[in-house]
């Protein structure tokens, strides 16, 4: 296969399935993976339940496909997606997929394109079904893409609060309690014990005899294992700045003849 850095990637979206502002961001991660050389969007554009979608579509050079819903509750969009995708598939013309929904029917799918040779990337909300999930190559949520992408600037219109209005909230914060440690929430980097043994058995797995595993091939392990797995989930931008906070786990650094390339290795040291 293609160098996976340049695939060219078919991206065929379920609009009915995925939510409109996350679009853009999608679009952005895609191109990590690869070149999308296809990319179309599947709906009933004359329902108003999935009405303004344009200007996205517009700004991110996405095709949209009709598809007329024949019978009430039935989804006929699934259908024209598994179509297009088989004939790009027949046609030879991309080296990976790029199936964005929620939906399970598109399980299936997934499985028939990996067979015949191609990476399949899956994207969709939490709510997916662990089915669609497993049976793609990598799995990414599209909670985390909106974290990664936020616009964080505050909107053009909003107003300045007024000085009095600033004092009357330094006010009310002095006088506020702390909060009690029953009502704090999880901290935003939090890793299950459940992905801590997993990141453990994989290094058990490829571990050289000193017990180390080199970071590249574990983090391919572990999406191999699990393909919804990223460090994002947990609130981590690297796998390895994830590890380093876990104290199970010894990262080193290895020097090699290029001062540029400076492979990192981890071991479990309860092992």
């Amino acid at each position: 296969m293609t160098d996976q850095k340049n695939l060219r990637l078919a991206v065929l979206i379920d609009a009915d399935n995925v939510p409109r502002d996350s679009l853009k961001a999608a679009m952005e991660e895609i191109a990590i993976y690869g070149t999308p050389t296809i990319k179309r969007i599947y709906g009933d554009w004359t329902s108003p339940n999935i009405g303004g979608w344009k200007q996205s579509l517009l700004e991110n050079a996405v095709t949209p496909i009709q598809q007329y819903g024949y019978t009430t509750g039935k989804n006929s969009t699934d259908s024209a997606m598994i179509i297009d995708a088989m004939d790009i598939l027949y046609a030879g013309q991309c080296d990976g997929f790029v199936l964005v929904s929620s939906d399970s029917d598109f399980t299936r799918l997934a499985i028939r394109l990996r067979e015949a040779g191609k990476y399949v990337i899956g994207m969709g909300e939490k709510k997916t079904p662990n089915a669609f999930i497993v049976a793609c190559d990598k799995f990414i949520y599209i909670e985390v893409l909106r974290g990664k992408y936020k616009n964080v600037a505050a909107p053009a219109k909003a107003k300045k609060k007024t000085d009095t209005a600033k004092k009357t909230d330094s006010a009310k914060a002095a006088v506020e309690k702390p909060p009690r440690a029953a009502d704090k929430q999880l901290p935003d980097k939090f890793v299950p014990d459940e992905i801590e043994q997993l990141i453990a058995d994989s290094i058990a797995d490829i571990a050289d005899e000193e017990g180390f595993a080199d970071l590249s091939n574990l983090g391919n392990l572990l999406i191999k294992k699990q393909p919804a797995f990223d460090p994002r989930n947990y609130g981590f931008g690297k796998l390895s700045n994830m590890l380093r906070t876990l104290p199970r786990f010894e990262v080193i650094v290895r020097p090699t003849a290029d001062p540029n390339v400076m492979p990192i290795y981890i071991r479990d040291v309860e092992a």
